[in-house]
């Protein structure tokens, strides 16, 4: 049997948000402004929130869970406490750099999706963040498609990376999140298939051992120099670009890379 569904973060896997620069904006202008009287009680400084950081501790985690790990991390004093403050600081960054279309598409990303789609294999978005509708909504892919030379019966003018979808649970709040199963459970369900005829894509830790808790085939993609974290947490394959997934293999139920020719 093979995969009929394939579940999708958003977040690092289908776009290069800018929620990476937002929470290290954030803290950086609370810990210079607002916060500057505990700053050398922390290990904080701009140099120290590295992308590993993120993709660490925050990647994947719903707002103030993300934030709050960031705060524990760098030793803030109150970290549950102040946890509000920076979230909601980050959120005004992130719908400002959002409408402002300041991110981009991952194009390997955007060709996986769309071979996927012909194959027949159903698609879901699962990403803990309210934000990642607003994203979705603004890739289009009839554009990207045009531009890469691509033609599919399937796309229309104007349609988005939200058209394709087949189900989506990004932002719904459930009670646990990642890497608790939960969001890729109710993906699964969404798209009306057993979590065995289902595969996870995702740039995150906590993503990949939420995949597994809920017995889903888990697809690495390292954008972060972070192979080896995601081979550790579990993830059934690894790759730097999805364009090395083959889709050939995914279709007899198998995580494999492209055969070198």
């Amino acid at each position: 049997m093979g995969f009929r569904g394939a579940i999708f973060d958003v977040d690092g896997v289908l776009v290069d948000s800018p929620h990476e620069m937002a929470w290290r904006e954030g803290l950086r202008q609370l810990m210079e402004g607002e916060w500057s009287d505990i700053r050398e009680q922390t290990s904080w400084s701009p140099e120290a929130f590295t992308p590993q950081v993120y993709h660490r501790e925050m990647s994947g985690k719903p707002r103030f869970k993300g934030a709050q790990a960031a705060l524990e991390y760098f030793g803030v004093p109150d970290p549950e406490e102040r946890a509000k403050k920076y979230g909601d600081y980050k959120q005004k960054m992130i719908v400002e750099l959002i409408e402002a279309k300041e991110f981009e598409e991952y194009p390997d990303a955007l060709r996986f999706v769309l071979a996927l789609k012909e194959a027949g294999i159903l698609i879901a978005a699962a990403s803990s963040s309210k934000n990642a509708g607003a994203f979705l909504r603004l890739v289009r892919l009839d554009e990207f498609a045009e531009r890469e030379g691509l033609s599919y019966d399937f796309l229309r003018p104007g349609y988005t990376l939200l058209d394709i979808l087949d189900g989506d649970v990004s932002g719904r709040d459930f009670e646990h999140g990642k890497p608790a199963p939960d969001i890729f459970l109710a993906a699964a369900e969404e798209l009306g298939l057993p979590t065995e005829e289902c595969f996870v894509v995702e740039d995150a830790v906590n993503g990949i051992q939420a995949a597994k808790a809920g017995e889903m085939a888990a697809l690495g993609i390292a954008r972060a120099d972070d192979e080896e974290l995601l081979r550790d947490a579990g993830a059934d394959l690894v790759v730097t670009s999805l364009d090395d997934v083959s889709i050939e293999a995914l279709l007899e139920g198998r995580l494999e890379q492209v055969s070198v020719r």
